[in-house]
């Protein structure tokens, strides 16, 4: 999977939906970005979570602003598959854990407008594996992803590897100069797909598919779309 991160970040303004829209123009095959839930409960996209508007004085958090009173580039969930449709996996940082309810409600209901399973495409990423143990108790369906750094795993990485497992976490997160292609093979041993992130540039790229990575992350699309027709020709 190609996920353009906050969009195409290197072309366009991040986490709007023109960023968006032309990121899947370009040939992504998913989103990603941060999620946060308004006061008025409704999720939407935004990396920092802070926001600042004509009518206060100082940034105030998401989490304590109605919809309407965020700046009009912040899309929310909801908007995003208005304007983008659903042919694409979606990747969301939970900035915070409460926002998750109003994600699946949002990608319920464009499930149900547009007939696709869209659950099966809707990868939800947090540090913490008891908050992902928690989503997946309540969520069966959805995809999960432990984003973290190789060391923060205090255990290691194969016990971190078995204990995803154990959980029913479908992936781990690493940045890009984390990964091995050693480190690829032990959590493809335990069934845990192998995601990387800020991979900008062709040479990092190229090294992390050698590697047989499952996902990468980048700002530019283009480099990503150039590395993924180049490793798998039936790419899209």
């Amino acid at each position: 999977m190609g996920f353009a991160h906050r969009g195409a970040r290197a072309h366009e303004r991040e986490n709007t939906l023109a960023a968006f829209s032309l990121a899947l123009e370009m040939g992504a095959t998913g989103l990603e970005s941060d999620v946060w839930v308004t006061a008025d409960g409704q999720a939407v996209l935004d990396h920092d979570g802070l926001v600042r508007s004509s009518r206060w004085h100082r940034k105030r958090p998401i989490l304590e602003c109605p919809r309407d009173e965020l700046p009009d580039h912040i899309p929310t969930l909801a908007e995003l598959f208005n304007e983008c449709g659903a042919d694409f996996d979606l990747s969301l940082d939970l900035k915070d854990a409460a926002a998750a309810p109003a994600v699946v409600d949002s990608v319920d209901a464009a499930a149900a407008r547009t007939g696709e399973a869209l659950r099966e495409r809707l990868w939800l990423c947090h540090p913490d594996v008891n908050t992902l143990v928690r989503l997946r108790e309540r969520w069966p369906d959805v995809r999960l992803c432990n984003s973290t750094r190789l060391s923060r795993m205090d255990n290691g990485p194969e016990r971190r590897a078995a204990e995803l497992a154990e959980s029913g976490i479908d992936s781990v997160n690493l940045h890009q100069t984390d990964w091995t292609g050693g480190l690829v093979t032990l959590f493809h041993r335990f069934g845990v797909l192998c995601f990387g992130w800020d991979a900008q540039q062709p040479r990092v790229l190229n090294e992390l598919m050698d590697m047989g990575i499952d996902a990468v992350y980048s700002d530019h699309v283009d480099r990503m779309g150039d590395a993924l027709a180049y490793w798998y020709p039936d790419w899209q």
